[in-house]
């Protein structure tokens, strides 16, 4: 059985750790935060509910011991500030790339054979930071944000088609951010059929964009950025990693040639097993979206040019 630690137990932390307990794959979940007690009263919440829940998971809290981290198949970085409303993803990236560059060394120190998953915003600069202070292999880097992009798209497409989302199969592309996501409403399908044959181009529309404000749409309703779907769509990638399920998700990965970019980590479908990314899928797009994706690659390139100007990342 596997060891996770997740950094930062804050709700996306939290709740991470509740659904890995919950699908039952991993004998250890470690929780860490800076805060003294956060993670320990929030472990001890969990494990109260073990018995309730049939699950048999050590759930274990800590205030920024990464010695207890130590063996980690996969860690989990949630560490960060959270957007707040009409803040955007890209304003974050000053103050979470100097949280992110110490977690990862850290984490790296205890688990030099980890797989590192990324959810701090800016997600994908906080990908590629991750990728480039860590020095591992591209594999091992992964980013969540494409994941949670698509699920919220299958939500709006099922919600717009009045059907249940496990009926509906769309996916995003591009940057985690709400001008640089691509949902790919010509490729989204109801049931074998093509969504664009049952949607008008109206309602198709505010699919798409209602997709890419999905994010700071439960920001402004609730005043901080959402939990649940990313807890979860981080939980199932795990799995897939854990118990080399070898599932397509739409993930932030380097990209080194593949879709004709390199030197960004960016969204885009990937086959997720026990050595992290073990394949790229290079979806055959037509020229709008070959367009849209060369736009969002040149979004998240500029913000990316942050940590060099910061110093994060040393030329």
């Amino acid at each position: 059985m596997a060891k996770i630690s997740i950094i930062g137990s804050g709700n996306v932390g939290a709740t991470c750790a509740n659904a890995i307990a919950h699908m039952r794959f991993a004998s250890e979940i470690v929780l860490l935060d800076i805060k003294e007690g956060i993670s320990e009263g929030k472990a001890i919440d969990m494990m109260q509910t073990a018995k309730m829940y049939n699950f048999d998971s050590s759930i274990r809290g800590v205030t920024n011991d990464y010695s207890a981290t130590a063996g980690s198949d996969v860690v989990i970085v949630t560490s960060g500030i959270p957007r707040k409303p009409g803040m955007s993803r890209e304003e974050l990236v000053g103050v979470n790339a100097g949280i992110v560059h110490d977690v990862v060394s850290s984490a790296l120190e205890h688990s030099p054979d980890t797989i590192f998953i990324i959810i701090t915003n800016p997600m994908d600069t906080m990908a590629y930071l991750t990728y480039k202070v860590a020095g591992l292999p591209k594999n091992r880097v992964i980013g969540m944000g494409g994941q949670l992009d698509s699920s919220r798209f299958n939500y709006y497409l099922s919600q717009a088609l009045n059907c249940a989302p496990s009926d509906v199969e769309g996916i995003v592309l591009g940057g985690h951010g709400d001008t640089t996501m691509i949902p790919l409403i010509d490729k989204a399908t109801y049931k074998c059929q093509p969504v664009s044959s049952l949607l008008s181009k109206e309602v198709a529309d505010k699919v798409v964009a209602d997709t890419m404000t999905g994010g700071a749409t439960l920001t402004k309703l609730i005043g901080t950025s959402a939990w649940y779907a990313p807890g979860a769509a981080t939980a199932v990638m795990v799995k897939s990693i854990i118990l080399d399920e070898k599932k397509v998700f739409p993930c932030s990965v380097y990209l080194d040639g593949e879709y004709g970019h390199e030197d960004v980590c960016i969204g885009v479908p990937v086959i997720l097993g026990k050595n992290g990314c073990e394949k790229i899928i290079e979806m055959d797009l037509n020229e709008n979206e070959k367009e849209l994706f060369a736009k969002s690659v040149t979004a998240v390139k500029n913000v990316n040019k942050i940590l060099n100007e910061d110093k994060v990342i040393k030329d």
